[in-house]
């Protein structure tokens, strides 16, 4: 195993997206990954039904724990549901994981529409984690709603961009899959580079997790010690074989086929 991925990040019942994504993910691209779960959800390919907060201390002494310990190469941040674990978060990171990469898909909104950030957060995760971070990995709703800016086309996207570096992170990854068309545009900017990938949309209803995955497949690269044009185009092409090959699980939107990478084991 190569690289150690911290993930912090949100259970799903259902295994196609959040913890149990970034777990298969990092293990399916050759890394190590530990967690600490923020929260719990009862939901599978039809929608989110419960969601069970995390208490902040408790997910503070997981991450504390594992970096104590084992240590992390990249920590990935998904999803975080109040003000209250931004900031227990951002505090375990000041104490414990400076010159880390982290890496942070600011999880707000799931793909049935399900609310997953409190809106009274959105204030805190600006000032607590986005000065912190290495890469944020935003869908387009989610940077209108950090950025306030209406993103419908792609030559909008570098705009937002350059709007979310101004909010303090070193990268940005972001994700237009939200745009219409036959093909995606996603857009990766720092301050002087930037690189634009262009796929062709997969016509499947099967993509749950995508945004998760993707995430946890940059991480490991960066654990790895890639470089992040390296590791998002690895990402890019991993998560898409992982939707072109998906199981068709569930009678909703159903998982990615994240272990295409792997062959079973025979004895």
């Amino acid at each position: 195993m190569d690289g150690r991925v911290l993930i912090i990040a949100g259970s799903d019942s259902g295994g196609g997206a959040g913890i149990q994504a970034d777990i298969k993910t990092v293990t399916a691209l050759g890394g190590y990954a530990a967690t600490a779960i923020t929260a719990l959800t009862a939901q599978n390919t039809q929608g989110i039904f419960a969601v069970l907060p995390v208490a902040p201390h408790f997910i503070a002494e997981q991450a504390r724990r594992v970096l104590s310990d084992i240590g992390a190469d990249c920590i990935k941040i998904g999803m975080l549901h109040s003000a209250a674990a931004i900031e227990t978060v951002a505090d375990v990171l000041e104490e414990l994981a400076r010159g880390i990469p982290l890496l942070l898909d600011p999880v707000m909104i799931a793909k049935d529409g399900t609310p997953l950030l409190d809106q009274a957060a959105l204030k805190t995760l600006k000032q607590r984690l986005l000065p912190q971070t290495h890469l944020i990995t935003p869908n387009l709703p989610e940077a209108a709603a950090l950025t306030g800016l209406n993103i419908s086309h792609p030559e909008a996207m570098p705009e937002a961009a350059n709007a979310l570096l101004e909010l303090g992170p070193t990268a940005v990854l972001l994700k237009g899959g939200h745009l219409p068309g036959h093909h995606l545009h996603d857009l990766l900017m720092t301050r002087d580079y930037k690189e634009s990938f262009q796929t062709r949309r997969i016509p499947t209803p099967h993509t749950h997790g995508t945004g998760c995955t993707l995430a946890s497949a940059i991480a490991t690269g960066l654990a790895q010690k890639q470089l992040l044009p390296e590791a998002v185009r690895r990402a890019h092409a991993y998560v898409q074989e992982a939707i072109r090959t998906a199981p068709g699980h569930g009678q909703g939107q159903g998982p990615l086929n994240h272990t295409h990478t792997v062959s079973p084991f025979e004895v």
